[in-house]
């Protein structure tokens, strides 16, 4: 049980940043260049790599190299496991932690 927390507050972090969190939203309607988002952000190349390493380390981003560009999508049965576990540690259930004695 303790991964669950710690798989989702690692997505919770990656997307706490405002800017990673619209890049998130920009991927929502597809696809998109590198190129594209550094042209969206006018941010350096660096700065990009970063915020790009953090979200596809969280495992909420694809990536995938053709040519010298690189294409980030989202992972959309990450996020769907992640809503469903946000979902699920914010509502009342009969097996509820708070039921079990495991509260800290």
């Amino acid at each position: 049980m303790e991964s669950i927390y710690i798989d989702t507050a690692k997505i919770l972090k990656a997307i706490s940043d405002p800017k990673r969190l619209r890049i998130v939203d920009m991927l929502s309607c597809g696809e998109l260049c590198g190129c594209e988002l550094l042209e969206a952000f006018h941010i350096t190349q660096p700065t990009l790599s970063h915020d790009m390493k953090v979200l596809i380390e969280a495992g909420i981003v694809n990536d995938r190299r053709e040519g010298k560009n690189t294409f980030y999508s989202l992972n959309q049965d990450r996020l769907a496991a992640f809503k469903n576990t946000l979902h699920e540690i914010t509502t009342s259930k009969a097996n509820c932690i708070c039921h079990s004695g495991e509260r800290r």
